[in-house]
């Protein structure tokens, strides 16, 4: 089954109805057809293997996405905000290419073939994963996997009458791509928002009505910050997921609080190589959490939730041995819609399971803790320690307004932690007294030995934290003083 064909099925069951709206345009259901049908003639007719999309949100992605899975070629969105050199590079990789085809400079036509028969296995979509170190990866993604995920995940035209989703993250990440495929599965109006800016953001949410949204963790905390008093822009927000890096405890409390009980939280936690969400936590688990007086309860609130259907997750430590309950490893992934393959690279997957990269633990209630990438982990004496659990304590301090941790170099211990921070209020930050106040919340041995403030952390375009990034400008402002 090619996953264009989701997108035919839509439009023949709601032909009316809005499929996308961004920037005061909405195209139905039935017009998009017709411009992924015209579209995809005009990819046929080239020999370009990939369509790529190098553009901020527009019409013209859902077009593309879906053109070419129509022509049964593979979709392939790119960062446009990469330096030029970086994003030729880039091309130059997913030649023979063509270029995806501007919202205005393809109108709909009648009629057009249907979507052209594929075998399940062949490759429907291509992403670059982030490359925060070294050459990005092509992660290679089947029709097989983006089906299974809608199949495991979602029901055909289940979204009811009026209710929209609101997408902020870009097209060339994985959340970006699979909310064109679900939201249309379900049949539910997609807003595509051009560029993310907090405000812009919330008066879009009441411009639109908006009843669903995703966003990163980076986006979460600028919006809360951005919410006046007795807010009422969220008022239709119905539920809110978020995920693609931790989420500060500190932040998602105050966002449950400030957004009211009528919006559910989900965490969504999930990687490009696995189509995208493979475990949630849900909004009673969120609630739960929160209330809960038990620690260990009330640590849930920073898991990641527990499988979806048709994911198994197991916790290994490096011989590949499942740990026990509670006991720390790297997380394994096995399901249908998992790929783990890289184009021109030998995949991450044994015997069926993706070897993530990732470190966490599963409790003996099943719930997934996220410690952070493999590479993230600081050895400091011979202990590993985790980054995210520092930051969230660095984090409990009143005048931190966000906090990145990251192990630097030492003759002594390998490596000492070192943290950057930046201050809710410029020049508001005491250094002396937040390393105190991090030995009381820590214990000394956590405590970072290294404490520099900075205006602002690095993050890449879809919000994840560049710790390299951290890491070289810690020690340069330890060098300057």
């Amino acid at each position: 089954m090619n996953i264009a064909t989701v997108l035919e099925m839509a439009a023949d069951g709601f032909p009316a109805a809005g499929a996308f709206s961004c920037a005061g345009r909405t195209v139905t259901y039935a017009d998009l057809r017709a411009r992924v049908a015209a579209e995809a003639a005009r990819i046929a007719a080239t020999e370009g293997r990939h369509v790529v999309l190098a553009g901020e949100s527009s019409l013209a992605v859902p077009v593309a996405c879906f053109a070419a899975a129509w022509a049964g070629r593979v979709y392939a969105p790119v960062n446009p905000r990469l330096p030029r050199h970086a994003l030729d590079a880039l091309l130059a990789r997913l030649e023979p290419f063509v270029e995806a085809a501007g919202f205005d400079d393809n109108p709909a036509t009648p009629g057009g073939a249907d979507p052209a028969e594929v075998d399940p296995d062949a490759e429907a979509v291509r992403l670059f994963t982030s490359g925060t170190s070294g050459t990005p990866k092509q992660a290679v993604l089947r029709h097989r996997h983006l089906l299974a995920y809608l199949f495991s995940s979602a029901e055909f035209g289940a979204a009811e009458p009026g209710e929209a989703a609101l997408v902020a993250v870009p097209p060339f990440h994985i959340a970006g791509t699979m909310s064109l495929f679900s939201n249309v599965f379900q049949g539910r109006r997609a807003v595509l928002l051009e560029s993310f800016r907090a405000d812009r953001w919330l008066d879009t949410v009441a411009r639109e009505r908006i009843t669903h949204a995703f966003v990163v963790p980076t986006m979460l905390a600028r919006i809360v910050a951005a919410m006046r008093p007795g807010d009422d822009r969220v008022a239709s927000l119905r539920a809110l997921s978020y995920g693609g890096a931790q989420m500060p405890a500190r932040v998602i409390t105050r966002a449950m609080e400030v957004f009211g009980a009528h919006t559910d939280f989900v965490n969504a936690y999930g990687l490009t190589e696995t189509s995208s969400t493979v475990a949630v936590l849900g909004p009673q688990d969120h609630r739960d959490a929160v209330a809960a007086t038990d620690p260990a309860a009330r640590r849930r609130l920073h898991s990641v939730g527990r499988p979806i259907p048709g994911i198994e997750i197991s916790v290994r430590d490096a011989d590949g041995t499942p740990s026990p309950a509670g006991e720390p490893g790297q997380i394994w992934i096995r399901g249908d819609q998992v790929s783990g393959e890289y184009a021109g690279r030998s995949g991450a997957v044994a015997g069926g399971w993706l070897v993530t990269g990732d470190v966490g633990e599963v409790d003996a209630e099943g719930y997934v803790f996220v410690h952070g990438r493999t590479d993230d982990v600081i050895v400091h004496g011979g202990e590993n320690l985790s980054p995210g659990e520092i930051e969230d304590a660095l984090l409990r301090h009143p005048d931190v307004a966000e906090a990145a941790v990251v192990g630097v170099p030492d003759d002594e211990w390998g490596e000492v932690v070192a943290a950057m921070v930046v201050p809710r209020v410029p020049g508001g930050l005491d250094v002396e007294a937040l390393t105190a106040f991090s030995r009381a919340e820590l214990g000394s041995f956590k405590t970072p030995a290294l404490i520099v403030v900075g205006d602002e952390l690095p993050y890449s375009a879809v919000g994840k934290l560049l710790r390299r990034v951290v890491a070289e400008q810690v020690r340069s402002l330890e060098a300057t003083g």
